[in-house]
């Protein structure tokens, strides 16, 4: 859930400005986001502990919306892998004029929901040697079958961290079978040694035997704070101070800070998905380029990666590599449409959309997987970076890197 206070948000106000958003070099050429925040609604999303949020199915469609939806689902039924709990699991080798090959890298739901069958398909079937898990601490606080041992019990466990003292990544190794800890590994850090923490520049050197070790990485692309402060750089102060304004002498009432809180929540429903994608891509830029460091050691493969539903987060990095291989925009926004139903097929209203909380969402902006979303965040990168590459050198992920990458899928 998002929690946002007056003073948090003043701030931010005075230390994000729109231009320190943007990457320096396409500062002069990059296309202004429309995000902008609308007329107060009449009608306001609200949500309390007995509140039941509307699922997907429940949402008024249009005819078209239907009719993508049963493309969907009949894709859905010769793409996806046959889990019983796992959803919404393809290998990057299905989607149409995909040259990658099969089992090397597979998306998907979180996968502590497995059950023994999916267990075998895995383990046994797929031969899954690295799961990344790309979820925020709260999803993984409240996941109550993280650490279990008959799904990740043989698996190595390291948690990534961007570092904050010097450029390079942190990731702290925890040993076979160790259990995730709530905020023990997004802790302060004061140094670079501290609490077993190593460097890493391009993923984390294989230590052991690579034919048999096994890794689950823990690499939080985003979480809500980050969302905020993402939000806030795109936000119009003035919008922001209206809500201080309303009662100035009352800075840290409870009214005046859901004054405050709505005004961001008004800024990100507007936004809708294409806004959620531009704030992953840019918030969650180091996250990113260590999962495809990851990705692109073929000592690794098959990897697993995957978020809540393996619809948002996951449809970023899958559509990052599917460009990257020279997958035309069409089939990669199929790909991401695939996902239509997967918030309808969990049926559950704790279920994170991109990190964020349901109870806060718009349920048909979010719950959904339009193909114009991804329509939107292939044009937004083309706009911003000049092409998915771009995007990838501003980040840090070269031109050597990416022919690693692609040798890994490839060859």
């Amino acid at each position: 859930m998002i929690r946002v206070t007056a003073s948090f948000l003043i701030t931010y106000i005075t230390v994000s400005t729109v231009e320190g958003f943007y990457p320096q070099q396409i500062s002069n050429n990059r296309v202004a986001l429309n995000y902008q925040i609308s007329n107060v609604r009449k009608s306001r999303l609200s949500y309390d502990a007995n509140d039941v949020v509307a699922e997907v199915g429940d949402v008024e469609q249009s005819a078209e919306e239907l009719k993508i939806l049963q493309r969907a689902s009949q894709i859905c039924d010769e793409r996806n892998i046959k889990f019983e709990c796992i959803k919404n699991a393809r290998d990057l080798s299905s989607v149409n004029n995909s040259p990658i090959h099969a089992n090397r890298v597979i998306r998907m739901g979180k996968v502590s929901d497995s059950t023994s069958t999916d267990k075998d398909m895995l383990f046994n079937t797929l031969g899954i040697k690295t799961f990344i898990d790309l979820r925020s601490p709260t999803e993984l606080k409240e996941d109550e079958k993280i650490n279990d041992c008959t799904t990740f019990g043989d698996f190595i466990t390291l948690v990534w961290r961007p570092s904050k003292v010097s450029n390079r990544d942190r990731v702290k190794e925890k040993g076979v079978n160790a259990h995730w800890k709530s905020g023990e590994e997004f802790g302060s850090v004061t140094s670079e040694n501290d609490m077993g923490l190593v460097n890493c520049c391009d993923g984390v050197a294989i230590s052991q035997d690579a034919k048999t070790r096994k890794e689950r990485h823990f690499v939080s692309l985003m979480d809500e704070f980050k969302y905020v402060r993402g939000t806030l750089s795109v936000m119009r102060k003035r919008d922001i101070f209206r809500a201080l304004l309303k009662s100035p002498g009352a800075i840290f009432s409870k009214r005046v800070r859901q004054s405050v809180k709505d005004v961001f929540l008004d800024e990100i429903n507007d936004g809708g998905l294409p806004m959620l994608n531009e704030l992953m891509m840019r918030m969650g830029a180091p996250g990113i380029k260590y999962v495809l460091d990851i990705i692109s050691d073929e000592d690794r493969h098959p990897v697993a990666f995957y978020c809540t539903a393996g619809k948002d987060r996951t449809g970023i990095i899958s559509a990052l590599i599917l460009s990257l291989v020279g997958v035309p925009a069409e089939d990669i926004v199929e790909d991401y449409s695939l996902s239509a139903n997967v918030y309808a097929q969990i049926n559950d209203h704790k279920a994170m959309v991109g990190a964020l909380s349901q109870r806060n969402l718009n349920p048909k902006t979010f719950l959904g997987a339009p193909p114009k979303v991804m329509e939107e965040t292939l044009i937004s990168i083309k706009d911003n970076y000049g092409s998915v590459e771009g995007y990838l050198d501003w980040i840090g992920f070269g031109q050597e890197q990416r022919e690693k990458l692609k040798a890994a899928l490839l060859s």
